[in-house]
């Protein structure tokens, strides 16, 4: 009760921003542009985030050593970016290898340190570790850590350089010692580090006229498949796209039913599960209530469970049971949201929440979002209109990419209100990629 008190204190919070936001349409760039910060140095022994490295807020947990004779050794890329020195002590090339993630850090640290002192660069004492130098579960020994000077070792530089560390992007940035800068980021696969829950852009949702259209193609004022309370179909409004990347490579689950559906997302969304089958997971999730339907994180769906799948001459959600589970690489990312906060995918009912495992809990959140969409619709007129009249505000929707500005805003309140328990365990799906 005092949780969803909090939700609902927020929410009345956040209604207040909506209205002036979200005309601003989802992506980055949002808004005036803004004066340049002021840079704060970091003091010695200070860390931003201030919590512990691998915990949700930060870098996320540890995930296992990465061997050169190991699978995911192929998660690791060299960096030979010229404008950055490695110390390379080990001679193996060693200290450049580093996660995708890391190395856009890193690059963009490197522009940030010769920006504020022409002529020096920014300098590498250690990346990845293979050689076991450093304390059980360091995330050097999975490419995901750095320690950093700058090219000239000016000790008077380190507090300044950690705070350039933290406007890179670093998801942790500690001033460890006298001699060097700490930095680190989530995993790869971390659903903080990918955009989070979402659909590959080829996914198909179907209109209100029966047509399919692919999910990276909708537009504002379209009417999608869902369901409603009750797990009945009905057609529901698409608002927006949580977040859109056209260009990320993401690993999504893809589940296959035995009546030959499949459905593809990423590992914290949130798909509903019927509350039978000898694997059910216990629980299911919160929110439940929709004819016997669960939500569960994508991850969790296990072989033996139902789904449930659009039946367009019957009119209704049936359940089918899963019959393989397994994973696959796209490119291009997709987070709808929708009016009843549901939307059927390739046939397959699912939520359009991640990471929060209470369905319900998440569609409070996204309340002012529903409001704006609703006075923008009282206002403008039908939806039909909306699209006739709102043509240069509906390019803007399509085009903009990134994270929206509240699902941002959403990111730094859940981790104030959110347990661990409460968080699919990669993280949280609402934060900047």
């Amino acid at each position: 009760m005092l949780l969803r008190t909090r939700i609902v204190l927020v929410a009345l919070v956040c209604s207040s921003l909506a209205s002036s936001g979200m005309g601003c349409g989802p992506g980055r760039g949002y808004g005036r542009r803004r004066h340049p910060k002021k840079l704060t140095p970091l003091a010695y022994k200070q860390f931003i985030p201030n919590v512990a490295e691998k915990t949700l807020g930060a870098s996320g947990r540890y995930e296992g050593k990465i061997t050169r004779n190991s699978e995911r050794f192929k998660e690791l890329t060299p960096n030979y970016n010229t404008d950055i020195i490695f110390k390379d002590e080990e001679n193996t090339g060693a200290d450049r290898l580093m996660t995708q993630r890391c190395k856009d850090k890193l690059n963009s640290l490197a522009i940030s340190v010769m920006n504020q002192w022409p002529g020096v660069k920014l300098r590498v004492t250690e990346g990845w570790d293979e050689d076991g130098h450093h304390f059980e579960e360091s995330l050097h020994y999975e490419g995901r850590a750095v320690d950093i000077t700058t090219s000239d070792r000016d000790k008077s530089k380190y507090g300044t350089l950690s705070r350039l560390a933290v406007e890179a992007g670093f998801d942790w940035v500690y001033y460890e010692s006298k001699a060097h800068i700490h930095c680190s980021v989530k995993a790869e696969n971390s659903v903080a580090a990918k955009s989070g829950g979402c659909f590959p852009g080829s996914s198909t949702v179907t209109l209100e006229d029966g047509a399919r259209r692919a999910v990276k193609d909708l537009r504002a004022g379209d009417r999608v498949l869902a369901a409603d309370d009750e797990g009945k179909p009905v057609y529901t409004d698409f608002i927006m796209f949580l977040d859109r990347d056209p260009s990320a490579k993401m690993l999504f689950y893809v589940i296959e039913t035995e009546s030959g559906q499949e459905i593809t997302l990423t590992a914290a969304h949130l798909l509903f599960v019927g509350g039978g089958g000898s694997n059910s997971t216990q629980g299911g999730g919160g929110g439940g209530g929709r004819g016997g339907m669960s939500p569960v994180f994508a991850s969790q769906v296990r072989r033996g469970q139902t789904v449930f799948v659009h039946d367009a001459a019957a009119a209704r959600l049936q359940p089918v049971a899963v019959r393989r589970i397994y994973t696959r690489e796209h490119e291009g990312s997709y987070a709808p949201l929708t009016a009843h906060g549901t939307v059927v995918v390739d046939r397959v009912l699912a939520s359009c929440y991640a990471v929060i495992e209470d369905h319900e809990l998440a569609h409070w959140a996204l309340a002012p979002a529903r409001l704006a969409h609703w006075v923008s619709s009282a206002v403008f007129g039908s939806n039909q209109q909306r699209q006739e009249e709102k043509v240069e505000q509906v390019e803007q929707v399509e085009q903009a990419e990134g994270v929206h500005w509240y699902s941002r805003l959403l990111y730094r309140l859940g981790t104030w209100l959110l347990d661990g328990h409460s968080i699919h365990p990669l993280g949280m799906s609402l934060s900047p990629s």
